[in-house]
């Protein structure tokens, strides 16, 4: 079964995201919208066990904080995704860091760069103008995060949460 690991943001958040994604993001009835902290990964119902118990470990370590999203970017020419910036502060980049070392012994994909998704798989001129669009809307946001969630994906590919973690404190 895949899992993978993520921060959801606040309902205000999601709102205005999937107010954009609905209209350009082909995964938008699949999860909500959420920061990836580990891609999707393959693992037993034996092994996820342990993962969950690592999870609990990691998440203890961290205490709650800031989420601050300053900006609308994009990884073209890598791929057509748009995104909303999240600043990257110690908490995020330790909780990504931790979910890729020693227990997990894998490295990411792609070089770290916190995001929450807009759009993606847009053709060339779409990109180009959704974009430009989106570029002048001036969009930032702060708030608290307290808990990271592990996911797991069902047969139609939507994504659902297996167990929460709350930041700082014992479940």
């Amino acid at each position: 079964m895949k899992y993978g690991v993520v921060i959801f943001p606040s309902k205000k958040l999601q709102d205005l995201v999937n107010s954009y994604r609905k209209r350009y993001d082909s995964h938008y009835a699949l999860i909500p919208p959420h920061l990836t902290l580990k891609s999707a990964f393959e693992a037993t119902d034996d092994r996820i066990k342990e993962i969950a118990e690592q999870l609990d470990s990691i998440s203890k370590k961290f205490k709650p904080f800031q989420l601050n999203v300053t900006k609308v970017s994009s990884f073209q020419p890598v791929n057509n995704v748009i995104y909303l910036k999240v600043e990257p502060n110690e908490a995020i980049e330790g909780l990504h860091s931790s979910l890729h070392d020693n227990f997990f012994d894998d490295s990411p994909d792609y070089a770290f760069i916190p995001h929450i998704t807009l759009g993606q798989n847009l053709s060339d001129d779409e990109h180009s103008d959704v974009l430009n669009q989106l570029k002048m809307l001036n969009i930032t946001h702060q708030e608290e995060i307290d808990r990271i969630h592990l996911l797991y994906q069902l047969e139609n590919g939507s994504w659902t949460v297996y167990e929460t973690f709350r930041l700082g404190k014992e479940q």
